[in-house]
């Protein structure tokens, strides 16, 4: 056996809690299960290769956090998640913005995510090239999401409406990669010196 530090192990339990608790009774079974795909296929991923390429508590923490941020949106359907109803009348907004935290954190999080794989395996070093690559990254994973929800969205007609969830906005597309964007700079911006630090703590 090999020793699971604590951190690793809470964040496995609130994780697999809040995705039992989001899949009890989802507004809406079917977007639901696309909404929680990502997390589907990243927790066993994440499990399979713990013992050959374990990340940084940094990575693990900001994981976890999407993860519950995707399966909030999974269980109330981004339109409809009543912390977005919250910052609506907050900031007097004309539409739920909870997709858009969502946006923010598909940029920040996969962005240092990509740091870490092309910093450990070597394929890039510090600098600025490797933001330039990680912020392409971050976009192209972005795009092939709007895409995703534009073959949902052929292929299931107003029954993609809850995944969609634009709300009947026309720029919905281009302000979620935009937000992807900005996620992706700040991640960068704010995380890099403790990246790096917990990096170098590794050997």
């Amino acid at each position: 056996m090999y020793n699971i530090p604590k951190l690793h192990l809470a964040l496995a339990v609130f994780v697999l809690a809040a995705l039992a608790w989001s899949g009890i009774a989802p507004y809406d079974r079917t977007t639901w299960w696309m909404e929680v795909a990502p997390v589907l296929i990243a927790l066993p991923l994440m499990a399979a290769t713990y013992r050959s390429f374990r990340l940084t508590d940094l990575l693990y923490v900001l994981i976890a956090m999407h993860c519950v941020i995707l399966m909030v949106g999974g269980a109330y359907t981004y339109a409809r998640v009543p912390l977005g109803f919250d910052l609506q009348h907050w900031f007097g907004l004309s539409r739920n913005p909870y997709d858009k935290i969502g946006h923010f954190a598909q940029g920040f999080v996969p962005a240092m995510v990509a740091r870490e794989v092309l910093l450990r395996k070597g394929y890039l070093p510090r600098g600025k090239m490797l933001a330039f690559i990680v912020i392409c990254i971050v976009l192209a994973i972005s795009a092939s999401y709007e895409l995703i929800e534009w073959g949902a969205a052929v292929a299931m007609g107003q029954g993609a409406d809850e995944f969609l969830g634009t709300q009947g906005d026309p720029w919905d597309t281009q302000s979620d990669m935009f937000m992807a964007l900005i996620g992706s700079v700040c991640a960068l911006l704010s995380l890099t010196g403790l990246h790096d630090r917990q990096l170098h703590a590794r050997g």
